[in-house]
Parts: structure tokens; sequence; C-alpha cells
């Protein structure tokens, strides 16, 4: 049986027989399952800023409430930029391990159902 390529995109490619990421190979016999999970960002830091930034504009004189809106602005800023990250995780008799992370929901979204198609595929 030739080898099938399901995906091959921003250096992984996904076949029957292999699942290739960068420079890692996982043997497709060995996958039993696949799945996705996303890690929304830990938006602390942006948060204190907005909160830091909003009291200096009420509590402070003269230029500092300049720089609290500019504290402000930069924490909502920064608070809006983050991103959830997505991670592919290959289930085989020897455990769970995480093969591939982006930000990108569509990307990793097209990697698993090319991984689906490879285990389907594979019979």
């Amino acid at each position: 049986m030739s080898e099938q390529i399901f995906l091959e995109e921003r250096g992984i490619k996904v076949t029957n027989a292999r699942f290739l990421v960068h420079s890692q190979t996982y043997a497709m016999n060995g996958v039993t399952s696949v799945k996705s999970i996303s890690v929304p960002p830990s938006r602390t830091g942006a948060l204190i800023a907005i909160a830091i930034g909003v009291i200096m504009l009420f509590a402070a004189e003269g230029g500092m409430k300049i720089l609290g809106v500019a504290i402000a602005a930069a924490g909502a800023w920064y608070f809006s930029q983050q991103k959830s990250t997505h991670s592919v995780f290959l289930s085989s008799a020897s455990g769970e391990v995480q093969a591939l992370s982006d930000t990108d929901e569509g990307y990793i979204a097209r990697v698993i159902h090319a991984l689906n198609e490879a285990l389907i595929h594979r019979g």
C-alpha cells in the first residue's frame, strides 16, 4: 500500500503511515486516538496594568494622569492581542504526548481532521 498524504502545511505532514512535525516523526500505527485542547492565555498582567492605569487616572495629579491613561491603554492593547493556544495530543499504548501547538485554531483543526482521516485510512 502506498503512502497517502492527508495534509502538508507549515512544516508538518500527515500520511497514513507517519505524522511529521518539524523534526519529530510519529508512526501512525501506534496512534490510538487524537484530540485537541485549547488553553486560554493568562490575562492577569494585562488586567493589573489596566487597574493601575485607572487608579492613577483618578488618584494622581497632572502628568501622572496621562501616564495612567497610557498604562491603562497599554494593558488594554496587550489584553486584546493575547490568543488561546491550541494543541494536538496523540494517544498511544505508551501514553499521551503533545505533538503540536499553535495559536491558529483553524490550522489545528485541519491537522486533527487529517490525523483522523489517516487513522480511518489505516484501518
